[in-house]
């Protein structure tokens, strides 16, 4: 049945009249008042939105059904960890990340007896290195590998101060490594989920990611870069969250097309640990839950799950086989991979995503003008803009007017922690020579914590 024959007898309602029924059902009482909430991040939030808000019709931005299952394993030893990627695989794994300490790997002791023509797999080195490009190089030719590498140097100067080596010696490693990768589906990343760990916004989150982008693309100018993997978490605001990875692919189309270039913007996302806690900790699963949706529905090409007991246990098969499942459980019995636009048509994302994008391609030029994004870094303007943000929304906790549940209301006073911890909770700072102030994650509930922590 078509849309016209199903809808034929009844007849429009523009958004106007909408409206004025609102208005008569208020008996008085004021429509913006009562009725449209600010969200932190400076958008009003109305009752209902209506299609006569758009020009045209809204397009999705990308298929949300093509997703994959992913699984994170810090490589230890090749062996070991070739152990846990099958058993996950088995598991209903479809995509792994690995996280490789020294460049040292043998790739091959690593992918023993998985088949890498229908699987994709990151590798995020904590370094930079040719010869590991070189050798992925090799095993992609051999095997017709699905091979990411996540490799972002001014992800590494904004995380802990410092480069890998040298501004130089990192970019033309960087240069190299394209070169070098030329079979790998790419060997450049943007960690975005920093600024959200460490208390950003959206518009920051969405503004920074540009203008980090925007470094590499003007450092590698003329050097062919296929593929760009944008490292994103999402939180507990569910719609926005959506909206939020939406407007990262349009403004990414935006910001390619100015230069007249096609690079894939390939999203891989995780729930954020700002707002996990130690306490009630099963709410975490929770919290996953809706935040892995948000990651779906925002088109995300892959998803990492977070273990429920991450922030205090080490990793354990108990914890990773539940958080594996929720994935599943998403994909094979709620079908959230059988639709591949699900939010088309729904006004209230699309006006979200809109609204987002332009405010952070407004911030965008506000950093560009200012003379780029390592500049306002160094200079600490980042730093200190994210360190704005994040007080904000914790005196919104702090005050009582946002809450998380276990931790700010409906606290189970029995509950104690102290015995269960395997790792410490809250962040770690070393004394260091850096080039400049690091931006730093932090959770929301670490002061109640430390506070419960020392009362039990």
């Amino acid at each position: 049945m078509s849309k016209t024959k199903l809808f034929e007898n009844f007849n429009s309602t523009s958004s106007k009249a909408w409206k004025q029924k609102i208005q008569f059902e208020l008996q008085g009482k004021d429509f913006n008042t009562h009725l449209v909430w600010n969200s932190i991040e400076g958008i009003d939030v109305k009752p209902f939105y209506h299609s006569d808000s758009f020009s045209k019709a809204p397009t999705i931005q990308h298929n949300a059904s093509n997703w994959n299952i992913g699984h994170s394993i810090y490589v230890n030893s090749e062996e070991k960890s070739n152990i846990h990627a099958l058993k996950c695989l088995k598991n209903g794994v479809e995509s792994l990340h690995f996280t490789l300490p020294t460049a040292s790997i043998s790739i091959d002791s690593l992918l023993k007896n998985i088949d890498t023509s229908t699987l994709s797999i990151y590798f995020e080195p904590e370094c930079l290195s040719d010869q590991l490009i070189k050798n992925l190089q090799t095993y992609s030719e051999k095997n017709n590998s699905l091979f990411y590498v996540l490799q972002d140097p001014i992800g590494q100067l904004s995380r802990s101060g410092n480069w890998y080596e040298n501004l130089k010696t990192d970019i033309q490693n960087l240069k190299q490594s394209l070169t070098s990768g030329v079979n790998l589906k790419s060997v450049l990343s943007v960690d975005v989920g920093l600024f959200q760990n460490a208390g950003g916004s959206m518009v920051q989150q969405l503004a920074y990611a540009l203008a980090h982008s925007n470094e590499y693309l003007n450092m590698l100018d003329g050097n062919p870069i296929k593929s760009v993997v944008f490292k994103m978490s999402v939180g507990s605001n569910y719609f926005f969250e959506i909206a939020k990875l939406q407007a990262l692919r349009v403004l990414w189309q935006s910001l390619t097309l100015d230069y007249g270039l096609s690079i894939d913007c390939h999203i891989l996302t995780q729930p954020s640990q700002r707002n996990k806690t130690l306490y009630d900790y099963n709410i975490n699963m929770l919290r996953t839950t809706t935040e892995c949706m948000s990651a779906v529905l925002g088109s995300s090409d892959t998803i990492i799950n977070m273990p429920y007991d991450e922030l205090f246990h080490k990793r354990n098969a108990f914890g990773n086989r539940l958080s594996i499942n929720q994935l599943l459980i998403l994909k094979k019995e709620s079908y959230f991979d059988a639709v591949s636009n699900p939010t088309e048509g729904v006004y209230y994302i699309e006006t979200l995503t809109q609204q987002l994008a332009q405010k952070a391609l407004d911030l965008f030029k506000d950093i560009e003008r200012q003379g780029g994004y390592l500049k306002c870094l160094k200079s600490g303007i980042v730093q200190r803009k994210l360190k704005e943000h994040a007080q904000k929304e914790q005196d919104l906790y702090d005050q009582g007017s946002e809450g998380l549940l276990g931790t700010h209301f409906q606290q189970n006073s029995s509950d104690t922690m102290k015995s269960e911890l395997e790792i410490y909770p809250f962040i770690k700072q070393k004394a260091r020579k850096t080039l400049l102030e690091p931006i730093i994650p932090r959770r929301i509930s670490e002061e109640i914590e430390k506070k419960r922590l020392k009362d039990e």
